[in-house]
């Protein structure tokens, strides 16, 4: 693990609202020269702060407007049922998240459908793949807020205030 300063964290914050800067243009917005910029771009990618660059793709616009939230709970907990569930969510790329929770549910899953129908089919071809006790879905009516961009200002408090306990 780096010890990221402010250029790193602004890098970072660049990053994640537009991957697709130029080099040129991400060492103007963080104030580095381009070659210090693209040194530190590259130390964070190989220290696996950043994992990865994507395009964020309108999911009404390619035919999958509705986000399905599902509920699962099992009452199996062996290594040989997870294995096939994670396998079986792997499989299917209409879940783009799913989540193992502590609490009264097992797993929160997001998916990606054209519609209820669409869904019912996943439903479908998921309990064919692994047992599950109960499994329940909600249907997003309003996307109100959705983001992969971290709040790295947080990162920058909790580093100064790490610094101000070593001095």
């Amino acid at each position: 693990m780096i010890d990221l300063d402010e250029f790193d964290l602004n890098i970072l914050r660049a990053l994640q609202r537009d991957a697709s800067l130029t080099a040129d243009a991400l060492a103007e917005s963080v104030h580095l020269s381009r070659n210090a910029c693209w040194r530190r771009m590259k130390r964070l990618e190989e220290s696996g702060y950043i994992k990865g660059r994507v395009a964020l793709v309108d999911a009404g616009k390619v035919g999958l407007g509705l986000l399905a939230v599902i509920l699962v709970r099992t009452s199996r907990h062996d290594r040989e049922w997870l294995a096939a569930f994670r396998s079986a969510i792997q499989s299917m790329p209409q879940i783009t998240a799913a989540f193992r929770m502590s609490g009264d549910l097992d797993y929160v899953l997001h998916a990606r459908v054209a519609d209820v129908k669409a869904y019912d089919e996943l439903y479908q071809r998921l309990i064919d793949k692994v047992p599950l006790t109960d499994v329940s879905a909600s249907f997003v009516m309003e996307e109100i807020k959705e983001t992969a961009e971290l709040p790295l200002d947080l990162a920058r408090v909790r580093r100064q205030a790490r610094l101000e306990r070593q001095s």
